[in-house]
């Protein structure tokens, strides 16, 4: 079943938090809804929201963010507020590329429902993170209803499910079935958990790593055109300032290229990270509680929860089949970890 992983893997030198996930900071919490269908179109979609806090709390009181590009054919919808203001007001949602727009019209109507001040007070611009899965689900017909960004809000949970389900039901990486994963790190030197989350689907079979091992011997992965994306968000709960969250969301990058990537032409590498910690009244300015020379650690943290995102999407997923009859073979794990025997891992 997807969101069921147990590799045994340690990546790096950091702790996970107790669940291993972005659920081990603060109160975060993750929901999916997945769209899977054959008729009358081939549906292998979904939607998945993180909620950094309370949604009610988070237009008066928004977390602290920033957010970073590594290659940008992709989109994230608020990502000009967040470099300006460095805050996020609404939860964050992932969704197929052609569906950005029902997600965030969905995502508007969230807002309204949790908060009576949104579009009194102040409007919102919900941030909106895709990533193409048309390869396996049709495009051209507009699986997603505005509704399910609700649904996966009021799906949320402590117990994040990974792998082909929400908005990771259609992605492919490394030419094995993606989708979402999660890690987390504590960071022991500051008293501080950090977590990541990815909407991985990016990647070709040669270029894939797990722990530096090459998994290009393995056969069965589909080879495609060089493009995907990968959205990466993460979370900590040590009261960062948003410059300095933009600087730990760009660390990201390093995650993807421990795993293989490239970040071809095609392909949209977009990062966000919020704090859960040293929040204030909107429009209020928001300090640093952690000098910029004591960053190390969580920089090491957001690279290592990253690279282990990747590997817990594609060591959850589950074999897909899509639109055409297309199928796309979650990783093989028994080949994969004597590859990481061999190399002594």
């Amino acid at each position: 079943m997807p969101g069921q992983r147990d590799h045994g893997l340690r990546i790096g030198e950091l702790e996970p938090g107790p669940r291993n996930s972005i659920a081990d900071v603060g109160v975060v919490l993750v929901g999916h809804v997945t769209v899977r269908r054959d008729e009358p179109a081939v549906a292998r979609t979904g939607v998945t929201a993180i909620v950094p806090a309370a949604p009610e709390t988070l237009l008066r009181e928004p977390v602290p963010a920033g957010a970073a590009v590594l290659n940008g054919a992709g989109e994230l919808t608020g990502f000009l507020q967040i470099s300006e203001w460095g805050a996020v007001e609404t939860p964050i949602y992932l969704t197929s590329t052609m569906a950005v727009g029902r997600v965030f019209d969905g995502a508007v109507t969230a807002a309204l429902a949790a908060d009576p001040a949104v579009g009194v007070d102040d409007v919102v611009i919900p941030v909106v993170g895709e990533c193409d899965d048309s390869w396996l689900s049709d495009a051209r017909v507009l699986h997603v209803e505005p509704d399910d960004a609700g649904r996966a809000l009021a799906a949320a949970s402590a117990d994040v499910e990974e792998g082909a389900v929400g908005a990771g039901t259609g992605m492919i990486c490394f030419g094995w079935k993606g989708g979402i994963g999660t890690a987390s790190r504590v960071v022991l030197e500051l008293g501080c958990s950090l977590g990541a989350l990815v909407l991985a689907n990016f990647g070709t079979p040669s270029q894939l790593r797990i722990d530096g091992v090459s998994m290009a011997s393995l056969a069965g992965a589909v080879e495609r055109r060089a493009a995907g994306s990968c959205i990466v968000v993460l979370a900590v709960d040590a009261p960062l300032a948003p410059k300095q969250l933009e600087r730990v969301a760009r660390r990201a990058g390093l995650g993807l290229a421990r795993t293989g990537s490239v970040a071809h032409h095609g392909s949209g590498e977009i990062f966000i990270a919020f704090a859960t910690a040293g929040r204030v009244p909107r429009g209020e300015p928001r300090r640093a509680g952690i000098p910029d020379g004591a960053l190390d650690p969580i920089f090491a943290a957001a690279v290592e929860a990253t690279e282990e995102a990747v590997v817990n999407a594609l060591w959850s997923a589950v074999d897909t089949t899509g639109r055409d009859g297309r199928v796309v073979r979650a990783l093989p794990h028994d080949e994969a970890l004597e590859l990481l025997r061999r190399a002594r891992r």
